[in-house]
């Protein structure tokens, strides 16, 4: 099922729909826009066919200049059965040719009176983040001190009561047990709540509880870039565990790369002051300051009987 169709940016950006209205629910397929100037002078080699196209006073200034028969002929080239639609900005009037062109081949014509640019960055912003790549993951989300960090962890491990305890702690839930992760950039990934469970946590022996009517609307919020993935683990006993720090293991989330730390769970551990402090400190390494590599510089330095240099 597609994402978005054309019908999706006529109620969004209030477009005006000319002609071609049979062809209103084309699927849209990429993110990117053309801007036909070459085409519309007759260089139709490369024409990517499949995106939204859209015409500006450039385009429109060098199409009046053209003779009846080049119009037409443009026109008809333009207006593709694999073409979504064609987005008229500024509020041009609409040409003959291309209303005719469209309704023979049901391409939808939108007029907009928004400048080019802006349009062109609006239509932009708003596919993007509709096309974007997505995947669902079992977890926790929440927002600490700023960094986005995504709490995961076998059922019954203690991820919606760790997260429970960081909301009283101040902190600001977005997704519980179900996190969708879109990709809006090459290395931005963004996680939100599926609408179904917004705001709500399901704590065992409790049951499900609305976070934002406990607590306020300063605990929650819609959505959040996933900086820091921790893991959940039941403590195993011969298992050896990072003790300083220094290697930084990373998980893949769809094509984008995140760190990776494992706590231990067992009891007499405050997971939520653990998970507080990771991620502290991991806005202090982003800043510059590494401790642990801090420390094994000072190590270092004393076994080769330098000294060594304060934190």
């Amino acid at each position: 099922m597609a994402k978005v169709r054309v019908k999706d940016l006529v109620d969004t950006f209030n477009l005006e729909l000319v002609s071609g209205e049979e062809g209103i629910n084309r699927p849209i397929i990429t993110s990117d826009l053309s801007r036909p100037g070459l085409e519309i002078a007759g260089f139709f080699d490369f024409y990517p066919a499949e995106r939204i196209q859209l015409l500006g006073m450039t385009e429109m200034s060098f199409f009046e200049k053209l003779s009846a028969s080049e119009r037409t002929s443009r026109m008809e080239n333009l207006c593709r059965d694999i073409t979504p639609g064609i987005i008229i900005s500024r509020g041009h009037e609409v040409p003959e040719e291309l209303i005719l062109a469209s309704e023979q081949q049901s391409v939808p014509v939108m007029r907009s009176s928004m400048k080019t640019t802006r349009l062109f960055s609006h239509l932009t912003n708003f596919l993007e983040s509709k096309l974007a790549p997505t995947t669902a993951v079992h977890g926790v989300l929440i927002d600490i001190y700023g960094v986005g960090v995504m709490i995961t962890g076998k059922s019954g491990v203690g991820k919606s009561e760790t997260a429970l305890e960081l909301v009283k702690r101040g902190h600001r839930l977005i997704a519980d047990d179900c996190v969708e992760i879109r990709q809006e950039d090459q290395d931005t990934l963004v996680g939100n709540a599926p609408e179904l469970i917004e705001h709500l946590l399901e704590i065992r022996g409790l049951g499900i509880i609305n976070v934002m009517t406990l607590f306020g609307a300063g605990a929650v919020r819609s959505n959040k870039k996933i900086s820091l993935v921790i893991n959940l683990e039941l403590w195993e006993k011969n298992k050896q565990y990072d003790r300083v720090g220094l290697d930084e293991e990373k998980v893949k989330i769809i094509d984008t790369e995140v760190t990776k730390l494992t706590v231990p769970v067992r009891p007499g551990r405050n997971l939520a002051v653990i998970i507080e402090v990771a991620a502290m400190n991991f806005r202090l390494k982003r800043m510059g300051v590494n401790a642990a590599e801090i420390f094994s510089s000072r190590l270092n330095n004393t076994i080769s009987g330098n000294g060594y240099e304060e934190f």
